[in-house]
């Protein structure tokens, strides 16, 4: 175990490793705080939070390739997360590689959306890119950066997660046959056919809220409000007394 430097020498492996499960941790935590803070914007205009979130990514990514991903407060609390699993190793090289393209990306979205107090099409492009690198990284874990180096350096990329850098067969249990293909296409087929019906519906009504239509107020307390008695409280706290 090393202090500083890039990855953890194992004596199974060739090269240096990271743990894969701290890794796709981290990239969760990431990409939780990084929604928050995009909606939040999106939704509101405040880029308040869009700004905490892009100095956060671009320290956490700058820790992890220019110092140590041992430092980097994402994968420290990764590591806790995860801490109860055994490491699923997977070669250091890649992911330096694809947090360095991170770490760039941070770079530039600072010095736009920070320096220049810039938004427009460049923030929100940033923004996606970041989401869905992250997305793709802790939910399938396929990390987008490793692929791209493993494309310009074929052959490099050792351990990497699920084997993919290893060319292989896939086994039946991977495989996609027509009838799966036609169950989805049914799914989406029928989620399209439903949308006008659904767009028509009226907006739903909290118990107690105001109908704009008629004026009145409904004042029927809700099942739970019933099954413990607090009727009367529930309707003295919706202005329904």
């Amino acid at each position: 175990m090393t202090l500083l430097g890039f990855g953890e020498t194992h004596p199974d492996y060739s090269v240096k490793v990271l743990n894969e499960r701290e890794a796709r941790a981290g990239a969760g935590i990431l990409l939780f705080f990084g929604l928050i803070a995009f909606m939040t914007t999106f939704l509101t205009g405040d880029f308040t939070l869009t700004r905490i979130a892009i100095l956060a990514f671009g320290l956490d990514f700058a820790l992890r390739v220019l110092i140590s991903p041992r430092y980097a407060p994402s994968l420290v609390l990764g590591r806790f997360m995860v801490r109860g699993q055994v490491p699923e190793y997977t070669g250091a090289p890649q992911k330096r590689f694809a947090w360095a393209l991170g770490l760039g990306i941070a770079m530039i979205m600072s010095i736009w959306v920070i320096g220049l107090n810039q938004a427009g099409p460049v923030a929100i492009l940033g923004c996606l890119t970041c989401v869905i690198l992250l997305f793709f990284e802790t939910a399938f874990g396929i990390c987008v950066g490793c692929k791209i180096y493993n494309a310009i350096w074929p052959g490099q990329a050792q351990h990497c997660p699920g084997g993919v850098c290893e060319i292989r067969s896939r086994e039946p249990i991977q495989q996609i046959g027509m009838t799966q293909l036609g169950a989805v296409a049914a799914v989406g087929l029928i989620i399209a056919l439903a949308v006008p019906q659904l767009a028509d519906l009226p907006a739903p009504r909290m118990p107690g809220s105001v109908d704009l239509a008629s004026g009145e107020r409904d004042c029927t307390p809700p099942a739970f409000a019933v099954a413990i008695g607090h009727e009367e409280m529930w309707k003295l706290h919706n202005g329904c007394g």
